[in-house]
């Protein structure tokens, strides 16, 4: 049956006519509200015609299954084939419910969060959110009758549409549909639809995509609150030793560090630390959560931070120290940060020694030509220089700065401030002497790959 725009908001004008003040006229006042909301151009409504065995049969066991396939393929991380499980559930879903049913509206929403969680697709899950409005400008007509499914809809609907934003980067229209979606639920629970329980799980969900909507634009002061009461929520709902609180105290305890509230800020990394490692992790997580703690120890520059960052920094190092692949770069990153700590708090032997140390393990696991091979030649270079070893620098930052030109050009700043220091260096007595005794160099034979000298350890 058409409905034309003129019938449909002639149906609203008797909607409000009629109804009076009970509960079903609370709900259907704010039905009017969402209609409007996800109201775009006027379609034709389609009904299906077969009988109802013939449409549900099959396909409605087709339908359940890839469901089930699509949480087992998420859970067991393989994402790319929960999305295509996801795809076909929309299309599964039309054969089973028609076109302008609400099912197939929140089929299309399951397909936007599986595009927006599993694989990071924005526009995708936008326009699929969108496709979800269209639908439900279809679905949501008088008599407004039991819509409690539809309202939970319209939440999921807003609120994926309100993420997608935020992932595009669409602040303003991001909180416009964060901020429906939280109405609407405040609604539902008011009118008994909801239980307290799922508008506790609703809140904590709104919350946290506030506060990310703030802190994308750089404002931690009014992400704060957002993010402390998401926690809140996620306590209350799964307890406070959830590993869902951990996403959440992590955030929360950046927002802390970049306002100055140190302190807390190490209490939540603290606390997300304990419950990571509660949940038997692997020693890569294990050491990413213990190597948060010693940053946000160290970013405090206080020195009664120190033993806590000294702690954090062991452990962390040992659930990686025989790692290898991934864990072996892991490990050698969070060494180079302990190295600068150990820098700054005065114990630069220390740092010098394991850094020369590590340089052989870095050219086995980055190669010859890598940022982190350079990095470590630039600070061997400082510390010799700082050590009065002119000489010693001069030939360390010189290899720095032949990485350096290669692997960002000679006019990037990084070389250009290697290179004048390696030109300071040269004018120098002793790095002056040294170069005229010096024989020419004769090329060596190598039986490998050209380009390829791998540095001693004594360099």
């Amino acid at each position: 049956m058409a409905i034309t725009k003129k019938r449909k908001v002639a149906d609203e004008d008797n909607v409000y006519k009629n109804m009076g003040e009970s509960e079903e006229t609370h709900i259907s006042n704010h039905l009017d509200e969402i209609v409007a909301a996800v109201s775009i151009a006027p379609r034709k409504k389609i009904q299906n015609k077969l009988p109802q065995t013939a449409l549900l049969q099959p396909p409605q066991e087709k339908l359940h299954l890839c469901e089930e396939k699509a949480k087992s393929c998420s859970s067991s991380h393989e994402y790319e084939q929960a999305v295509r499980e996801l795809a076909r559930c929309v299309a599964l879903t039309r054969i089973c419910y028609g076109d302008s049913h609400w099912k197939l509206a929140e089929a299309h929403v399951n397909l936007a969060k599986g595009y927006l969680q599993l694989t990071g697709l924005s526009l995708q899950a936008k326009q699929h959110a969108e496709k979800a409005k269209e639908i439900l400008a279809s679905a949501i007509v008088p008599p407004y009758d039991d819509n409690t499914d539809v309202f939970r809809c319209s939440i999921e609907l807003f609120h994926t549409l309100g993420r997608a934003f935020l992932s595009l980067q669409k602040f303003k229209e991001a909180s416009e549909n964060v901020t429906k979606a939280e109405r609407l639920a405040k609604e539902l629970l008011q009118c008994g639809r909801i239980v307290n329980e799922e508008w506790i799980d609703i809140q904590a969900q709104i919350k946290l995509s506030f506060a990310q909507v703030y802190q994308s634009q750089k404002k931690p002061k009014e992400a704060l609150p957002h993010f402390q009461e998401a926690l809140q929520y996620i306590e209350i709902s799964r307890g406070e030793k959830s590993l869902e609180c951990v996403p959440i105290l992590k955030e929360l305890a950046g927002v802390e560090q970049a306002l100055g509230v140190h302190d807390a800020s190490i209490k939540h990394f603290l606390q997300a630390h304990h419950i990571v490692l509660s949940g038997n992790p692997s020693p890569e997580e294990a050491a990413v959560s213990a190597h948060l703690v010693a940053r946000a120890a160290v970013a405090s520059g206080r020195m009664d931070h120190h033993d806590v960052a000294e702690q954090y920094f062991q452990e962390s190092m040992a659930n990686l120290k025989d790692a290898e692949g991934m864990g072996k770069a892991k490990f050698l990153s969070i060494q180079d940060d302990y190295c600068h700590f150990l820098q700054v708090t005065g114990q630069k032997e220390r740092a010098t020694s394991i850094l020369r140390e590590s340089l052989e393990a870095k050219v086995g696991v980055f190669g010859d030509l890598s940022p982190e091979v350079a990095e470590t030649y630039r600070l061997l270079g400082g510390a010799d220089l700082a050590q009065g070893n002119q000489s010693g620098a001069h030939k360390r930052l010189k290899k720095c700065l032949q990485i350096q030109t290669l692997l960002y050009g000679a006019q990037d700043k990084r070389t250009l401030a290697t290179q004048q220091t390696v030109d300071a260096l040269s004018k120098t007595p002793d790095v002056a002497a040294r170069t005229r005794q010096a024989p020419k160099a004769k090329p060596a034979f190598c039986s490998g790959a050209p380009g390829r000298a791998r540095p001693s350890t004594a360099d």
